[in-house]
């Protein structure tokens, strides 16, 4: 390892990922025009790198490449070094992962992509290693190769660059339109029934996702199809995902993934967006079943983002490593997390450490560098609630603490922070807990007053006193979705009214008025070689698929004609991608749910707003209700902005219930559980 005295370019910016290698002998730039004209001025390619700060393989590279002096001797010689944070531009990211994937058949970070100076890529894969290893080509043979190829025989690079931008800009073009159908549904459960692992839960074999917007789908799949089935998988899954080493029984918390078909020994990188979106599962789960452990769950989850990602002025920090540092300053993925029994019985004491020890599976040979992962893959008493355990787990959670140190990236992502507030605001409804719901409100605070521009547009992420980088399309939908869930949480119209104007926003900067659906980024930055639109529900759901199922929310709630017609052209543009790939596009499914099986709207008119609003509250989350829609007018919400609401008022001087059922309207009622039937 080699770090230089002087930092690159990378020193001035604000990612952590980008500021890990500030001081690599590489001479890294940052994403820009500065680059890209370096590169015409000089005639040299651009090898483009893209990774994140909690990446453990982005680490690997890093160590043996990037703080190489022979590595980075030909790379400043021959080519122009870029570094990029995908989780700062996604808009690249996404770009050149389609590359990637086109050119491999697979895709993942860190990410190597070899450009011309116009951007127009002709090589990508993933890692290397720095030399030949096990017939993979090392970084340098491949570097001394291109730089051979671009002097010599460069006809046949630009010839590739040509065709990828070919290719990439036709893959990006708009999925057909099809007839919106539940055919698709019921090929997605089929799919999911088939890949359902029946011993270990999840779906498929190692690696394991968690993949939470699969069970969101299959959650309403039992509900709307009455298949009992579907909510099986769901918990099946749930269950064993706590039972494994994916989540931290002692602190809290789910890994990024599992690396074995038992969920027992995950990639110890805890991500933001998967806890949020594992929250939500769980909460919705409960919300079902009554189970209490799913609440245990959620709330532990919740707890861990609050203790360990909390920023100041109410924001959450993106992720936390995988990785400790060794004696001998290597890293090691997930030494903050293993222990052995002899550490055990020093923290607890013999009684208490061999209980621990016996409750979560703790051996002598351990799981991995004789050290072991608490789980309770063999323990059938999992689901029953022990009051001794949790006492236990805050002493060794305070030892790890001490013992090391995990680096926290701490950049606020608004996409991230906005699907955090959606657990929230859900614990808030489902667990009636208004501590939750202080939380989120804070964070949708944090979203207003320090990703967002004076003139309203968001901004994509917050770190050391900055915003930049223009909000993508998942930026507004996740955010939309946040505030719908605020509003329904409290029925506060300022909600409403900010879900309205990010709404038109998406409208205006990511629309495609000819061919429907929505960009990744919008029509006021600089444009890149491909200007995708997004359906495929990855680690998060799509920018595509979140925008839909807002869009029909809005439309169920507001009957604003501009907005129904927006959310059934987003349905058509969704129903191509979800009928060619119906498993890849769960969220998309999630969203045509609500455009194709039958709802619920109803308008409550109240008088006493604390407390009726409080009971509607109640009256409404004691089910799980995914297609019910409800405004609440009372004196200081009147929703004056709906002026179709103009009409509605209180009867007889009593609170007054509108409830329409799949396009048909109830008499009004005075009773508040008219609105559930």
């Amino acid at each position: 390892m080699y770090r230089t005295q002087t930092p690159n370019r990378l020193i001035y910016e604000k990612s952590p990922y980008l500021l890990q290698h500030a001081y690599n002998p590489v001479d890294w730039y940052p994403w820009g025009e500065e680059a890209f004209s370096k590169a015409h001025q000089e005639d040299k390619p651009v090898f483009l790198s893209i990774g994140y700060s909690t990446c453990h393989w982005c680490h690997v590279m890093a160590h043996e490449s990037f703080e190489d002096k022979e590595v980075a001797a030909l790379l400043n010689r021959s080519f122009v070094p870029v570094k990029v944070d995908r989780e700062e531009r996604p808009d690249v990211d996404a770009v050149y992962m389609a590359v990637c994937q086109m050119f491999t058949g697979q895709g993942g970070w860190p990410m190597t992509v070899l450009l011309t100076p116009d951007q127009k890529p002709f090589f990508a894969g993933t890692y290397f290693p720095k030399n030949d290893q096990r017939g993979m080509p090392g970084l340098i043979t491949l570097l001394q190769a291109v730089a051979d190829q671009w002097q010599n025989s460069r006809d046949t690079l630009l010839a590739t660059s040509k065709e990828a931008v070919r290719l990439l800009t036709q893959d990006s073009s708009n999925s057909k339109e099809n007839e919106l159908s539940t055919t698709p549904f019921k090929q997605a459960y089929a799919y999911f029934s088939q890949m359902y692992d029946k011993h270990y839960g999840g779906f498929g074999g190692a690696p394991k996702f968690p993949t939470p917007h699969n069970l969101l789908f299959l959650m309403r799949y039992a509900y709307y199809e009455k298949d009992n089935h579907a909510m099986e998988l769901v918990e099946g899954t749930l269950r064993q995902m706590y039972r494994g080493g994916i989540f931290d029984h002692i602190g809290g918390g789910f890994s990024r993934y599992s690396t074995d078909a038992k969920w027992l020994i995950p990639h110890f990188e805890k991500m933001l967006y998967d806890n949020a979106l594992l929250t939500i599962s769980y909460l919705e789960a409960f919300q079902i079943t009554r189970n209490p452990l799913y609440r245990r769950v959620a709330e532990r989850t919740i707890g861990y983002v609050l203790r360990e990602l909390s920023l100041p002025h109410g924001g959450f920090a993106s992720a936390q490593d995988a990785d400790t540092l060794s004696e001998d300053g290597t890293p090691q993925e997930g030494g903050y997390y293993l222990l052995t029994p002899d550490e055990i019985r020093t923290v607890l004491g013999k009684t208490d450490g061999d209980y621990f020890i016996r409750h979560f599976g703790i051996t002598e040979q351990g799981h991995l560098c004789g050290r072991s992962i608490p789980n309770l893959l063999e323990n059938e008493s999992f689901a029953r609630y022990d009051e001794r355990i949790p006492p236990l787990c805050e002493k060794l959670l305070a030892y790890r603490q001490k013992r090391a140190t995990l680096h926290r990236d701490d950049k606020a992502l608004t996409s991230w922070n906005a699907l955090m507030i959606v657990a929230l605001a859900k614990a808030a409804f489902i667990l009636k807990e208004n501590a939750y719901l202080s939380r989120a409100k804070e964070a949708m605070a944090f979203i207003q007053d320090y990703l967002t521009a004076p003139d309203g547009r968001l901004f994509l992420r917050y770190r050391d006193g900055e915003a930049a980088v223009p909000g993508l399309l998942e930026d507004y939908a996740f955010t939309v979705w946040a505030l719908l869930c605020l509003y329904e949480t409290e029925y506060d119209a300022t909600h409403l009214q900010e879900a309205l104007r990010l709404t038109n926003e998406i409208v205006r900067l990511f629309g495609d008025g000819k061919e429907g659906g929505f960009f990744l980024y919008g029509n006021d930055v600089p444009q890149l070689i491909a200007r995708p639109k997004e359906t495929y529900d990855g680690a998060i759901p799509s920018g595509n698929s979140v925008a839909g199922y807002v869009l029909e929310k809005l439309s169920a709630l507001t009957v604003l004609p501009k907005m129904m017609e927006w959310s059934r052209r987003q349905a058509a543009f969704l129903a191509g991608s979800c009928a060619e790939h119906p498993a890849a596009c769960s969220f998309g499914l999630t969203s045509l749910q609500l455009a194709l099986y039958p709802s619920t709207q109803a308008i409550c008119v109240l008088e006493d707003e604390e407390q009726k609003t409080q009971q509607m509250r109640e009256i409404t989350s004691r089910q799980f209700h995914p297609s019910l829609s409800i405004l609440v007018k009372t004196p200081s919400h009147p929703l004056d902005f709906l002026p179709v609401l103009s009409g509605y008022l209180c009867k007889d001087g009593q609170d007054t219930f509108y409830v329409c059922r799949d396009h048909v309207c109830s008499a009004t009622s005075h009773d508040p559980q008219s609105v559930i039937g």
